[in-house]
């Protein structure tokens, strides 16, 4: 892309690092050249905060698959105040259309609590 980046700050090698990247060399792949097209100077301009957003904890012990998502989508759903669509919502938070994401709450059972 004949850019120049010189340096890659600490807090971006460590998001870098530390993620799981469950979509493998293909993933971090797309990411660096994201991260590259994003840069405009000589260190290189990672979105910090979406890689911490998207990384899960690791589990104390072997959680089901329903168990995780069930545990990402009501997070998504605490920190969207339970709004589904639109660009702060919980589906966009997840990286899911809304209509896929309310089959899933369907599906796992999922109930808003009452105030």
């Amino acid at each position: 892309m004949n850019k120049r980046i010189e340096t890659i700050p600490a807090d971006a090698m460590t998001a870098l690092s530390s993620y799981a990247w469950p979509g493998n060399v293909r993933e971090l792949e797309n990411a660096v050249e994201r991260a590259v097209i994003l840069t405009t100077g000589l260190a290189l301009r990672v979105p910090v905060s979406e890689f911490r957003d998207r990384a899960l904890a690791p589990s104390a012990g072997a959680a089901t698959l329903e168990a995780t998502e069930r545990e990402a989508i009501l997070r998504a759903l605490h920190e969207s105040n339970w709004v589904l669509g639109g660009p702060q919502g919980a589906a966009t938070r997840l990286g899911l259309k809304r209509t896929t994401l309310q089959s899933r709450i369907q599906k796992l059972g999922i109930d808003r609590p009452r105030a």
